[in-house]
Order: structure tokens, then sequence, then C-alpha cells
């Protein structure tokens, strides 16, 4: 029999927390604000929006190279062309075309908009050029057409004459990077060495790098020194950097070259004196050598 009031309030002792029960929480507010990080490319260090498949900068596909989170990311170890300025550019898996149309991206005249193309498949590397107006060299060789060509690694390439390094992960001896899970950028060994031109051609607020051989200036872009005015001619002239000196030859331009105060006889070489000044219409150049340390 219940001698207490029905109507009356009991206290009884709080509940106990069980760990085997399932605790029902409440559901996330829409309201809420929920933050995505962006993803940070260890190649570069470029911040993307978050859920991109590639980085926007250097190319690096996430997808393919990473795990979907770049700040959790273990090591990773790409194949790099490597510029004279040390400037690394990853090869995506698959195959990557060089030019300046190309996803490595040249600005050179003497490069074609589709110059070459390296093809990685598990670890190995091949390059092959793509009918390119300059020709692509390795380690000095040209490449025949159609010609697909394996390398090792250490090899420098040449793309219409913009000299690159082929840099392979793991390599000893070579200039090989790698990208640690801290994020950080770490050589191997010292970075390339920046190769100092052998001359330059300075006026009209240009300096334009002269390689030792045959330099074809010209207003066309396949040529190694574009100048971009219209009294100069598609393929006007030659400036040679020799041991002997430096020459200069018009090759039957249609508005001709002055050395100094004189009008070149076409395609007769002449040689170049330090304080000459070569005319190509209303634009003024001198060619000057690099100094001998």
């Amino acid at each position: 029999m219940l001698t207490g009031d029905l109507n009356r309030t009991q206290l009884g002792a709080p509940p106990t927390l069980d760990p085997n029960k399932t605790m029902m929480g409440t559901a996330p507010s829409l309201n809420a604000t929920q933050t995505i990080k962006p993803t940070q490319c260890p190649v570069c260090k470029t911040f993307n929006p978050a859920g991109v498949m590639f980085c926007v900068d250097c190319g690096l596909i996430f997808d393919r190279a990473l795990p979907p989170d770049a700040f959790g990311a273990p090591a990773v170890q790409l194949p790099f062309l490597v510029e004279q300025s040390g400037r690394e550019h990853p090869l995506r898996p698959g195959t990557t075309v060089v030019g300046r149309e190309g996803d490595i991206m040249i600005s050179d005249g003497r490069a074609s908009r589709r110059h070459a193309q390296l093809t990685q498949n598990e670890g190995a590397v091949t390059v092959e050029d793509l009918g390119s107006t300059n020709g692509t060299k390795v380690n000095g060789q040209a490449l025949a057409q159609g010609e697909r060509r394996s390398l090792n690694g250490g090899e420098k390439i040449s793309f219409g004459g913009v000299e690159m390094q082929l840099a392979l992960p793991g390599q000893k001896g070579g200039n090989t990077t790698q990208v640690f899970g801290s994020n950080k950028t770490a050589a191997i060994s010292a970075p390339p060495v920046k190769e100092v031109p052998p001359a330059k051609l300075v006026g009209e607020g240009l300096s334009i790098p002269l390689r030792k051989g045959a330099n074809i200036f010209g207003r066309k872009a396949e040529s190694d020194v574009q100048i971009s005015d219209p009294y100069v001619s598609g393929k006007h002239g030659l400036i040679e950097i020799t041991d002997d000196g430096v020459y200069v030859t018009d090759t039957g331009s249609s508005n001709g070259t002055m050395l100094n105060d004189a009008k070149l006889v076409p395609n007769m070489r002449t040689q170049v004196q330090p304080d000459d000044v070569i005319r190509l219409g209303s634009k003024e150049f001198r060619v000057e050598l690099a100094t001998k340390k």
C-alpha cells in the first residue's frame, strides 16, 4: 500500500553513466561554421583551394602523387627538370609536355609551342622530341625524329637551346630533391650551378644572353635572339661567339645591318670589336663579353 503523496515530486539518485550504452546527442546546427583548410603543395608551397586535384602553380597532381590531406602527407619524391637558375619543375605521372605552350612552359623564342615530352612510368623516364624547329638534345646529342630516349638522371636536356637538368629522386651524386613530411624541401647535394653566358646582346632596354657558337637573330619567334621590330627580317643575321672573337653576318635581310656607320655586305662574316654598334633599323645594340674570373 502506497503511503506517499501521489502528486508530490520525488527526488531519486542521479542517473549513472553506462560506458556500454549509446548516448544520443544533438545534431550539428546548420548555422555552425566549419573550417575547411586549403591544401598546401609540398613541392612549391602554394596554398590551393580545398578540393582541387592539382597545384595551381606547379601542376603537381594531388590525387595521384599525394593522399587527400597534404598537411599530413608522407615524403613525396618526384623527378624534376631543374633550370640553370635552380627553379624546379616536377614531372607528372604519365606525359609532361615541355614548350612555350606546354605543361612546363619555356618563355624563349628558341623553343617550339609543343617542343618535347617526357614520359614517367613506374620510375622510368624517357624524352621524345615532338617535331620542334630547333630540336632537342640530351647531353649535346640531338634526338632523331620519333626517337624516344631513356634517361637515368643527371642528363642535361636542351630544348632548342634552353637547357635543363633531370633530377631523379634517391639518386646518389645527382642534384636530387626530396620533399619530407615537414613540408620543407631539401637538396641532397648542391643545387645546379647557374652558368654565365659568354656574351650578351645589350641595347634598347634589353640584355639577351648569347651562347657560344652561332646565334640566329631576327623577328621570328624561332630565332635564338628575337627582336620585334618591323625593320628586322624574320631571319635577319647571325652573331657568332668564338674563341677568336665575335662575328656578325647579315644573311640577306630586307633592310640590311649596319656596323657603326658601314652597311654590311650580305653573307660576309665581319668581326665585331668591343665598342662597335650594331644597328638594325633605328635600334642599336652592343655585344658585351662576360668578365673572366
